[in-house]
């Protein structure tokens, strides 16, 4: 089997494990460990098999990105963000419509149960809005008129302002919150599908390629690998085409 190249990608891509299976979780994970560094578990497989998807992920030599988008009271909020300080994540989220004092709060919290133990900070990123929504639906359905482009820029604003590291954005979003808010504010983008991908459900995609070009410092790239025949393999040609 063909080695996959691209080392230099190798701690940009994140590998979404959408899933509620662990053993196949398990299975994509040492398939993909030596050429991927980080893998994010969401709701599903979180859901269905709690801290344990986390322990199993690390112990197999992935660093996780825990995608739960928290959302609630401050106070929830910040004490979910010391659960996931001590579950030795690399990175979990909030999402930002919840407010400047929410944000703010989990900031607190996360850096301040890193210190009691001892350990890094995980990297702390806003949602801002989902890839799959439309333009349509965000003005109709959600009751927010703005062009996206303004929506997400305002929630990136308010992300800064309350000390998180940076936001999940679409890659239509990469080059304006770049240049707002310049080189040190993390952007991680989902809805990646490499040229030769389905959509899927995905409304503002982009490929791998040119959204790193425009900026991008993570991309979550889920079913293009996860569904693939041979996952080494897919990473692979996504490596090539980067």
């Amino acid at each position: 089997m063909k080695k996959a190249g691209g080392s230099s990608f190798q701690k940009r891509i994140i590998v979404a494990l959408d899933t509620a299976d662990l053993i196949q979780a398990k299975k994509l994970v040492c398939s993909l460990k030596d050429v991927i560094t980080i893998f994010k578990i969401g709701t599903e497989l979180f859901t269905a098999h709690g801290p344990k998807a986390v322990e199993t992920i690390k112990s197999l030599g992935g660093e996780v990105f825990l995608d739960l988008k928290y959302h609630d009271i401050p106070n929830t909020v910040a004490q979910s963000a010391r659960q996931a300080v001590r579950l030795g994540v690399f990175m979990f989220n909030v999402h930002i419509p919840g407010g400047l004092q929410m944000m703010q709060e989990a900031c607190v919290a996360a850096a301040d149960e890193a210190r009691k133990l001892k350990i890094p900070t995980p990297k702390l990123i806003g949602v801002t809005l989902l890839t799959s929504l439309s333009q349509e639906e965000v003005a109709k359905q959600i009751g927010i008129p703005k062009p996206l482009v303004d929506v997400v820029l305002h929630y990136a604003e308010l992300a800064q302002k309350a000390g998180l590291d940076g936001v999940i954005a679409s890659a239509r979003e990469i080059e304006k919150i770049r240049a707002r808010f310049g080189p040190k504010f993390l952007i991680v983008t989902p809805g990646i599908r490499p040229v030769w991908a389905e959509r899927g459900d995905q409304e503002r995609v982009m490929t791998p390629r040119e959204a790193l070009r425009l900026g991008a410092d993570y991309l979550v790239i889920g079913r293009p690998i996860t569904q693939a025949d041979e996952p080494r393999e897919a990473a692979s040609r996504i490596f090539e085409e980067l």
